[in-house]
């Protein structure tokens, strides 16, 4: 080989092109690392209505760092989404040095289990709200599809001047209504099975029973569905008589 010209030009050949692409490479490698590309205007495109600038501003500080080229920006949103209220992020370069923020925030639709919130997308979040919510207790996992429920029972209760204010679903998928009729809480046992149809016979008959009581001044606080042809109503000031003695 080492008296074949060809062969030796040929390898020379290759070994130069390997040579400049590598110095190409730590060429374009340092060029995008200069500080003439690093970000000069960071921009919050969005008005915040819940999540704190301060706190964005201190994560942009600290946690967002490259330039034009190497920032990575699924980390530096990972980083963004990390800020209580945060939803989503959308992170845009603006050549040369801008890098612009648009923030998704998160709209507060319900209580989730202890502590935590979960909003109109059924997202499970962190963070501090004093307002007034319905609570959703449930499986890990099952969020999303209890807001579906609750906006689909909510809006089958209020014609019987029903407000929802609480939905739960046990670990082996049994469901229980909480709602508020003017008068106090009555909770609703559904159960796991026929859980529509059970809601609907309930409501077709609601006006002449349960919200028959109820306009008469007699508080219903608990209703269990759990039957094949009926339901079980319980009066919280009710008691039962007790039987005459013989003589």
């Amino acid at each position: 080989m080492w008296d074949d010209a060809r062969q030796l030009n040929a390898i020379a050949v290759t070994l130069g092109v390997i040579a400049v692409a590598f110095l190409a490479w730590a060429v374009v490698g340092w060029v995008t690392r200069l500080p003439a590309f690093a970000f000069r205007d960071v921009v919050v495109t969005t008005p915040l209505t819940r999540a704190s600038g301060a706190h964005l501003e201190s994560v942009i500080r600290s946690e967002l760092s490259g330039t034009f080229f190497t920032m990575d920006l699924d980390r530096a949103r990972a980083a963004l989404a990390r800020v209580p209220w945060v939803g989503a992020v959308t992170l845009r370069r603006q050549w040369p040095r801008r890098l612009e923020i648009e923030v998704d925030e998160h709209e507060p639709f319900a209580r989730w289990n202890d502590g935590s919130l979960v909003d109109a997308r059924g997202q499970v979040f962190v963070a501090d709200f004093a307002g007034e919510l319905p609570e959703l207790n449930g499986p890990d996992g099952q969020a999303a599809s209890m807001v579906e429920r609750y906006r689909d029972w909510a809006g089958q209760l209020a014609p019987f001047a029903l407000h929802l204010t609480a939905l739960n679903l046990s670990a082996r998928g049994g469901w229980q209504l909480r709602a508020n009729d003017g008068a106090g809480a009555l909770t609703l046992d559904i159960g796991r099975d026929d859980v529509a149809g059970r809601l609907s016979r309930f409501l077709a008959v609601y006006g002449r029973t349960v919200g028959l009581l109820v306009r008469s001044g007699t508080h219903v606080d608990h209703v269990d569905l759990r039957y094949r042809n009926g339901f079980a109503a319980r009066l919280p000031e009710f008691r039962e008589k007790p039987a005459r003695k013989r003589s």
